[in-house]
């Protein structure tokens, strides 16, 4: 036999000229395009991003595979080289047909094993290092994975193939091959995996990014710009977002805009109405004030009067003045900034409420107050604030309960206990109740009245007035048989 073929050269020509396809390829992955801060535009480049990963996955385990199908046929052409091998006189070729085999698989040496004897069928040259063994009879799926890194980088390496016969029998076919060849079409099979994979990018982001747009990023646009218009111009009607009729996310947002809209608006030309109320009551309040310190003068004068119902009435008239003038100052106070700060003092709880119980209009012959106090109990509270609130709590009931038209006793009950370091006071009546609509908004100012033509002002001004002093007030419970609340304060 003649000498072996020459072996082909592992550093084969095209590949220089595959560097500068690549050298595009390093550039896009390291410099990042730079994108507006649109919604849509950050849409679009987060897509191209995830679908340029998912197909960066799959390009690993599709070199791996491409890489094991290239060694295959490499395997199966030498194994068919091989029959023509042993078919010829004396299992003897001339060096002519032998390279020319050689060269039609693709492969520089060719064995094969039977039965433990292992038969070099074509002429092996001398490598100047071992081949690297790649046995395509093992399943390992980590090798397999990681031989394509290994092939790219070395051009000038040999490789020992070991595969399982398809076309003869024996225990396997032993092929060497160079690598450079296999680098070539990894790298030109890697370029159009990459292509494929920028059109799809392209296409999908593309999709995605006009999807995206006209479903959620132009709606979004429009319930942004028409927040932002009413903020500017709240009482133009136009401001208000026209709804689209979806019924997904969107749509539900949108109809959640138009509402607080329509709401704001709504609290915004109240509070302009209340304004001018305000400033109205003002004026009239500091008239009222005037008068008020006339009506004192005139009191003082009625002192020196004999009759004895006039000395009886008189200083309840004179209480009823002072509180009246202070109640004045205090709307005028009220209206500049907020309720006057709190004074508290130590106050007999049960002097207060007999008080507030005469100023409210109880009476025996009327609405009659009980008291279930101990008339040592003593609170820390601002003494015309409690009086406020009081009076505020006992007038309410029993303006309620002569609008009833049941006929029977009707009766305000206090009781007060002393619970830690706090006074619990439970106010009861036995009227009607208060009707549902009513609690749901019992603390609201102007929102809170049940009674016809009631300002609903004067639970919340109680409320008010009551967390001032560091305490509380609260509904306790309402039903057929009355209302009650609960009052809480600092105990003395």
């Amino acid at each position: 036999m003649a000498d072996p073929p020459t072996v082909p050269d592992p550093s084969p020509a095209p590949l220089p000229a595959l560097r500068p396809r690549l050298a595009w390829l390093g550039r896009l992955t390291i410099r990042m395009p730079s994108m507006p801060g649109g919604l849509s535009a950050r849409l679009l480049l987060l897509t191209a991003l995830f679908v340029a990963l998912a197909e960066l996955l799959i390009l690993w385990p599709a070199l791996a595979s491409f890489e094991e199908g290239w060694l295959l046929d490499r395997v199966r052409a030498a194994e068919l080289a091989s029959l023509a091998v042993e078919a010829a006189p004396a299992g003897v070729v001339s060096d002519q047909l032998a390279g020319e085999l050689l060269e039609g698989a693709g492969v520089v040496s060719v064995a094969i094993q039977s039965n433990g004897v292992r038969r070099l069928l074509l002429a092996a040259p001398r490598f100047p290092s071992p081949p690297e063994l790649i046995d395509l009879r093992e399943p390992n799926i980590a090798q397999r994975l990681a031989a394509p890194f290994a092939a790219l980088p070395k051009g000038d390496r040999m490789l020992r193939v070991v595969a399982a016969p398809r076309f003869r029998g024996g225990d396997f076919v032993e092929i060497v091959v160079p690598n450079a060849p296999l680098r070539a079409d990894l790298l030109a099979y890697m370029l159009r995996l990459l292509g494929v994979t920028a059109f799809v990018v392209a296409v999908a982001g593309a999709v995605l990014y006009f999807s995206l747009t006209a479903f959620l990023v132009r709606p979004i646009g429009r319930i942004t710009r028409s927040m932002e218009r009413f903020r500017i111009q709240p009482e133009d009607p136009d401001a208000v977002i026209k709804l689209s009729g979806r019924r997904d996310e969107i749509g539900r947002a949108e109809s959640e805009l138009a509402r607080m809209q329509d709401e704001l608006r709504a609290a915004l030309l109240s509070k302009a109405r209340l304004a001018a109320l305000g400033e109205a009551v003002a004026k009239i309040n500091h008239d009222l004030k005037n008068m008020l310190t006339s009506a004192q003068l005139a009191s003082e004068r009625m002192a020196s009067s004999a009759d004895p119902q006039v000395a009886q009435a008189l200083p309840r008239l004179e209480r009823a003045l002072d509180r009246a003038v202070r109640l004045a100052q205090g709307v005028l106070d009220y209206g500049k900034s907020e309720e006057p700060e709190a004074n508290p003092v130590s106050l007999n709880l049960y002097g207060a409420a007999e008080a507030a119980g005469q100023d409210a209009g109880l009476s025996p012959d009327g609405v009659k107050l009980e008291l279930k106090a101990s008339k040592q109990l003593m609170v820390m509270a601002d003494p015309e604030q409690l009086h406020r609130i009081l009076v505020n709590l006992f007038r309410n009931a029993r303006q309620a309960m002569e609008a009833a038209s049941a006929k029977k006793a009707y009766r305000v009950k206090l009781e007060a206990k002393a619970v830690g370091p706090e006074v619990r006071i439970l106010i009861a009546d036995n009227g009607p109740g208060l009707p549902e609509r009513a609690r749901e908004r019992l603390f609201q100012p102007f929102a809170g009245s049940s009674r016809p033509g009631g300002a609903g002002l004067g639970l919340a001004i109680a409320r008010e007035l009551a967390r001032a002093q560091g305490g509380e007030l609260e509904l306790f419970g309402s039903n057929e048989n009355g209302a009650s609340f609960e009052l809480r304060l600092p105990l003395a």
